[in-house]
């Protein structure tokens, strides 16, 4: 950067290289804080001593004498710092097409895919805990909560330990089955 575009930061030396004294009327201490003056000019500035600097900052209100929608709208500002915002899914229009962002498919090439992936596409991704409760289960990756509650009560039943006469592997079926349908129950 070349020197004549280099701004220097502000100091608390005076015009002419002397020590600035604090700005409060009376006080001949050395003025080496500063303060804004206002809200309406926050880069120019009192210089106070420590004290009264202190004194200043307790008293500073920037949000004095605003009404609570122009305190509003300054947070909200703050927020995404000044800048202008938009909404992410607004009511516009998109040129040729149509609101909300979407677009005219006027031959359904996306229509088509959509159908086809939905065919293919369980309810829960295919690695997950519930798609290996629907397998364990030998449910299909769409099955509902209904279909899910009528596979578990019929397998519950086959493999009770009342009905195989303590059969361990009919036991141990029934303890994944119990844990894939309480995983299920929680997902639905």
């Amino acid at each position: 950067m070349r020197t004549s575009e280099h701004i220097p930061p502000p100091t608390d030396r005076d015009e002419d290289g002397g020590i600035k004294l604090c700005d409060r009327p009376g006080c001949l201490e050395h003025g080496q804080y500063r303060a804004p003056r206002s809200r309406e000019a926050l880069n120019s500035y009192y210089w106070f001593c420590l004290e009264h600097v202190r004194e200043y900052n307790l008293a500073w209100d920037y949000f004095k004498d605003m009404g609570e929608d122009s305190i509003e709208e300054i947070r909200r500002g703050d927020a995404v710092w000044q800048r202008p915002t938009w909404p992410f899914a607004g009511r516009h229009r998109t040129q040729g097409g149509a609101p909300n962002g979407q677009f005219r498919d006027d031959f359904g090439f996306f229509e088509e895919e959509a159908a086809e992936t939905a065919g293919r596409k369980g309810r829960f991704p295919p690695n997950s805990k519930q798609a290996k409760a629907l397998a364990a289960l030998n449910l299909n990756p769409n099955a509902t909560l209904e279909e899910v509650k009528a596979r578990y009560k019929t397998l519950a039943k086959e493999l009770h330990p009342d009905r195989n006469g303590g059969d361990s592997l009919a036991e141990e079926r029934l303890k994944i089955i119990n844990l894939a349908y309480s995983d299920l129950k929680a997902a639905f």
